[in-house]
């Protein structure tokens, strides 16, 4: 589901003892899909989350054997972010390489469809169907059975208490 969230950005103390917010709104791509891609390797978008693709998007390779899918603006920060890092390091160069040779200028059609590349359908093991996965500031796209194994692994409470231990997320 696209929804709209609140963001804190500033927060300062007063002699009042009251605590002012200022927030900034910004668009979370929530929940999980089944679609089936068509013959032509089409994948229909949730209609959810079709307004923040409106404007374009690019499909990237993901981390984990799955696709990600962001906003052309999220891709400018992200390129400007990967842009700044030294030349130098050679984990930096692998990222470039990881993110700009996969990546790929996408438009949704006039009924929500987007042609996934066979190249990145073959990476992400997509056939016939996919998980279409909202994760906030992106959206990611797996195989069947790649989201099972996720989902084994997102279901293992004491795992997860291990592994999010040192993560603040309180509120």
């Amino acid at each position: 589901m696209y929804i709209r969230g609140l963001k804190w950005i500033k927060v300062e103390r007063r002699s009042s003892g009251v605590l002012p917010l200022t927030l900034k709104v910004e668009q979370m791509f929530l929940g999980q899909y089944h679609h089936n891609l068509d013959e032509k390797g089409r994948l229909t978008i949730p209609a959810k989350f079709r307004d923040a693709l409106a404007e374009g998007a690019f499909l990237t390779q993901g981390f984990d054997r799955n696709l990600r899918l962001i906003t052309e603006a999220d891709f400018e920060v992200m390129s400007e972010k990967i842009n700044r890092l030294s030349m130098t390091d050679p984990s930096i160069r692998q990222l470039r390489r990881l993110i700009f040779s996969t990546a790929s200028e996408v438009q949704l059609d006039r009924i929500g469809r987007t042609l996934i590349p066979q190249f990145l359908r073959d990476f992400a093991g997509l056939e016939n169907e996919a998980i279409i996965v909202g994760v906030g500031e992106a959206i990611e796209i797996w195989s069947p059975a790649a989201w099972a194994d996720q989902e084994n692994l997102l279901q293992d409470a004491d795992a997860n208490a291990q592994r999010f231990a040192e993560l603040d997320l309180s509120l």
